[in-house]
């Protein structure tokens, strides 16, 4: 299996009260972005990894080149939302999809640092094994609306996480008939669900795999790859 990866530099800074895109921010020696890029980049079956980032953060992508020397990091310019970013990468990568060379294709939050090396690995592979692959992890603290009793396990839902992976040929096909269609889904999976028939499996996602969103995210982030160095 040989895979494709795009990893999403979309987002804002808002919610963490920062001026600049949350990805771009410091953390642990690098940018945030930085540290997904290193974790796909030392995955095997990566042999290609896409930075799909804006037109306007062209300073920022060369800082974050900058901490990656060594790794050959490939840029696409991403579209106004979060599925036409994805597109752009896919669009990217549509030569060598067509050409044999990707047989799976993972796309990834830029802000999800965390990422680990296994995570990767079981997706990349229930993906190649099925058709397509999505981490999650249980939500257990919901209650019933009527009894505000803890909900019991017919109730249970998953927290969806990245990276999401698929079969090449087919993912870029489905973004090309969504993008025929004007169809833009909330997610990846949505648009291979709605324009595919591909099984997608569920994987066990990581609790540590967290997105930075809000200022308490950043120091907990540290403390986490610090535990892993």
């Amino acid at each position: 299996m040989e895979a494709g990866v795009l990893v999403l530099a979309g987002g804002s800074g808002t919610r963490l009260g920062a001026p600049t895109n949350k990805v771009y921010l410091p953390l642990a020696g690098r940018s945030v972005i930085s540290h997904s890029l290193l974790a796909f980049a030392r995955t095997p079956a990566v042999k290609r990894l896409v930075l799909v980032a804006r037109a306007t953060d062209d300073d920022h992508v060369r800082t974050v080149l900058g901490e990656l020397p060594d790794i050959d990091v490939e840029l696409a310019i991403g579209g106004a939302t979060r599925h036409a970013s994805e597109l752009s990468g896919l669009r990217h990568l549509a030569p060598a999809i067509a050409g044999g060379e990707i047989d799976v294709v993972a796309i990834h939050d830029g802000a999800r640092p965390l990422v680990s090396r296994d995570l990767i690995d079981r997706i990349l592979t229930a993906a190649a094994d099925t058709g397509g692959a999505i981490p999650g992890i249980p939500v257990t603290d919901l209650v019933d609306r009527e009894t505000l009793a803890p909900a019991g396990k017919e109730h249970t839902l998953v927290r969806v996480q990245t990276p999401q992976a698929f079969r090449a040929a087919e993912l870029l096909d489905a973004y090309e008939r969504a993008d025929a269609a004007g169809f833009a889904g909330t997610d990846t999976s949505a648009c291979v669900e709605t324009f595919t028939d591909l099984a997608i499996a569920c994987v066990a996602g990581d609790p540590a795999n967290l997105k930075v969103t809000y200022p308490a995210d950043l120091p907990v982030a540290e403390k986490l790859l610090s535990a892993r160095s």
